[in-house]
């Protein structure tokens, strides 16, 4: 492929606005018009070549003042990386969809879709990109822009795509190419709550290793804020719908600058332009010029650029219902189309020219089809006289391409790993820190966040505080009497269902991070594990004092048995039930990806739990196939738990005596004294004395009304407390095989 030919410079136009807010961008537009040198490249310098610059500087002076440029010195690399791909192709099948109407009429079939009901998304697509120039995909929506992307990217399954994808000629291994390359989406995935710093700095935390000190990574993202103009932003909140934070542009940096903040060799960005104004997005560009210009693949797709930005782009791709109708320089243009047929009037954006170009084709039965076969012969020609310049030129090996690029301070998170990929054998490790560093860093920055929205806890804690007081006062000093029975074993199934229910609010917690996990562990931020265990042991604290909060206003006032004793398990069997309720809602939370689904399938599951708990009715009494959903019933255990706290105690107590045992029934209301007679009757009868305080009911009678005779009140605390395991595990495999994120 030809070098970039510099295009014509626009005329000039003052933009006093931009030089004065970001001073950096007037010492950067002199590289868009400089010659590219046949044989040499030049690029900046790499952030990570600074750091120890910037350190020692910081050791022996004072900081360095609010508002400083980053020395961006050019300097040449012998290493060159150079990301191929050939004959990408990819098609989906189509789901039929049920209509009234013929399609044929109605709904005319694509270009690209098939007979057989499949759709081409990318079609026989090849190219290459290199380091310090950006690749821009250009096309209408629906061209495959982002397909495109997500193929170089490896976020489409090898069985779906067909091609290959090289570096420097050695084909990528998905392992490798999660260490070295980045990915920005299209959506701005952030923490709301977090600042501008705070967000750079627990990105910097996860990406680069360990070995690098905290006033070095200090530094380093010090340094990024400068480079993405972030500086009077630093101290902002991201913000949210409810919050106000930064700007639409500031939030797309961040964006970017969360995944460059190790320095990555490759850096894939999907529409890092939408939904911008031309100046923030004209700013988002410059940004990615500067990466490039640090020694970095950059590929990025690309509605519409402006002609400012066209300026900056080094390559073009334009796609047509997933066929490239243009791929070159964007100097090559002009002699392109006018070759073709259509010239681009002099004073026209060029992109905006082929776009509106490639949309009147597509609206004609023949399509792109006649753009397409002339763009073959276009780049046969050009390959042929691009390929006898560039024989001469060293190929250097990706092994030596990466270790070179470690060693000047590329690919922070590998400069001393340890770890080894098997395609390259570079030392790259897969992680950039250790396990329990990821644990730490997730939890300070979970933490973090829900630090300063205090409104989430108080609402489920008061929420908890009215249901305990609620019940303290309906079930206001129980007696012992059989009504008394009735009511405690009443109070203990609501209390226990009560404390599940409550745990729905987990829901929405990891659907409102999940992309930002899928992002993050995408390109190995962290282990998943890390993510599980972290988010379990952060909790910990908050489900203990929902717990003493809700024991404390119940046990007492309800008048429950057992004393200090009775108080410990009670509050422990209430832990063990929020622990277990939480990691169950969390569970689901991770399969189902809608919040309003997920409350509707957590409220009746939990529904269920409580009908089969043995409440309603007891075990002996259901059905034999139903009894397995008893055995799985989350109720189950902490109510059987606290029944056996309450009625199994060292000292017996009795709950119906004599006369009571008339009470609920027929018998109930005739007058005592003949309820006297009938005992000494029926004493008569069985042959043994009961006398109208004779102890006929006792708390372990109770329980075997209940059924509630196979477990200790132990073995229902430890089976609730592993049933929160064993979902937090589940939660782990839903993770691990159910957030890949790629296409199929």
């Amino acid at each position: 492929m030809s070098r970039r030919t510099p295009l014509p410079p626009p005329p000039p136009q003052p933009n006093t606005i931009l030089d004065d807010r970001f001073p950096f961008f007037n010492q950067s537009m002199d590289l868009v018009q400089l010659p590219n040198p046949p044989t040499t490249r030049t690029r900046s310098r790499t952030l990570a070549d600074l750091l120890n610059r910037v350190q020692d500087a910081q050791n022996d002076t004072p900081p360095a003042p609010p508002h400083h440029v980053l020395d961006l010195s050019s300097s040449s690399s012998t290493h060159p990386f150079v990301l191929s791909f050939f004959n990408l192709t990819y098609s989906v099948k189509l789901r039929r969809k049920f209509t009234f109407f013929p399609t044929t009429t109605f709904f005319p079939p694509d270009h690209e879709t098939k007979p057989n009901g499949t759709k081409t998304l990318l079609n026989d697509i090849s190219g290459e990109a290199r380091d310090g120039e950006i690749m821009a995909v250009l096309g209408a929506s629906g061209s495959g822009k982002s397909t495109l992307i997500d193929a170089l990217a490896n976020r489409i399954s090898k069985e779906s795509l067909k091609g290959t994808v090289t570096l420097n000629g050695e084909v990528l291994d998905s392992s490798l190419l999660k260490v070295i390359s980045a990915y920005v989406m299209q959506d701005d995935l952030l923490f709301p709550m977090l600042t501008v710093e705070e967000t750079l700095m627990f990105a910097a935390e996860f990406r680069l290793p360990r070995s690098l000190s905290k006033s070095k990574k200090k530094a380093r993202v010090q340094a990024l804020i400068d480079q993405l103009g972030l500086r009077s932003a630093a101290s902002t909140v991201i913000g949210d719908e409810g919050h106000r934070g930064v700007s639409g542009g500031e939030r797309r940096r961040v964006s970017i600058g969360i995944d460059i903040i190790h320095d990555p060799i490759v850096l894939f960005l999907d529409e890092p332009t939408s939904g911008l104004d031309s100046t923030s997005a004209f700013m988002v560009v410059k940004v990615l010029q500067r990466i490039a210009q640090s020694g970095s693949i950059v590929i990025m797709s690309i509605h519409q650029p402006s002609y400012r930005i066209l300026g900056i782009l080094d390559h073009l791709i334009f796609l047509s219902h997933g066929n490239t109708v243009y791929s070159g320089s964007p100097a090559n243009l002009p002699a392109f189309f006018s070759e073709f047929g259509h010239p681009i009037p002099e004073n026209e954006n060029r992109t905006e020219f082929a776009l509106d170009l490639i949309r009147e084709l597509e609206e004609q039965p023949s399509g792109t089809k006649s753009l397409v076969d002339f763009n073959k012969s276009w780049q046969l020609k050009e390959k042929n006289s691009v390929q006898s310049q560039n024989d001469h030129k060293p190929k250097p090996s990706l092994k030596d391409a990466i270790s070179a690029s470690i060693s000047r301070g590329k690919l922070v998170s590998g400069a001393n790993g340890n770890g080894k990929n098997s395609t390259a054998a570079v030392s790259v490790p897969a992680f950039a820190n250790p396990f329990w560093m990821e644990m730490a860093v997730i939890g300070k920055r979970s933490l973090t966040n829900s630090r300063r929205m205090p409104e989430l806890f108080g609402i489920r804690l008061g929420a908890v505080l009215v249901t305990g007081v609620i019940l303290a006062t309906i079930f206001w000093h129980l007696d012992d009497s059989p009504k008394g029975v009735q009511e405690r074993v009443g109070f203990f199934a609501f209390a226990m269902s009560t404390t599940f229910y409550t745990c729905a609010e987990a829901i929405p917690v990891f659907l409102q991070e999940r992309y930002i996990f899928m992002r993050e562990t995408a390109y190995n931020a962290y282990r998943r594990s890390s993510y599980v265990l972290s988010h379990a042991i952060i909790s910990l604290p908050s489900l203990l004092f929902l717990s003493f909060a809700f024991a404390a206003t119940t046990f007492w006032a309800v008048g429950l048995a057992g004393g200090s004793s009775g108080f410990l398990f009670y509050f422990l069997v209430i832990v063990a039930s929020f622990w277990a309720g939480s990691s169950f809602v969390t569970f689901l939370s991770g399969v189902v990806s809608h919040v309003m689904i997920g409350f509707t399938v957590v409220v009746a599951i939990l529904a269920y739990f409580l009908l089969f708990s043995g409440f309603f009715i007891s075990r002996d009494r259901m059905p034999p196939y139903w009894i397995w959903f008893h055995y799985m019933s989350l109720v189950k255990y902490p109510y059987e738990g606290v029944l056996q706290n309450e009625f199994d105690v060292n000292s017996p107590r009795c709950f119906v005596r004599g006369i009571q045992m008339f009470d609920n029934t027929p018998l109930g209301m005739v007058p005592e004294t003949l309820k006297v007679e009938l005992l000494k009757s029926m004493s008569k009868t069985l042959g043994m004395n009961i006398t109208r305080s004779s102890c006929v009911i006792t708390g372990a009678d109770v329980l075997k009304q209940q059924g509630i005779t196979q477990l200790s009140k132990w073995s229902c605390l430890w089976i609730t407390f592993a049933w929160g395991f064993f979902f937090r595990f589940l939660f782990y495999l839903t993770l691990l095989f159910g957030s890949r994120n790629k296409r199929r």
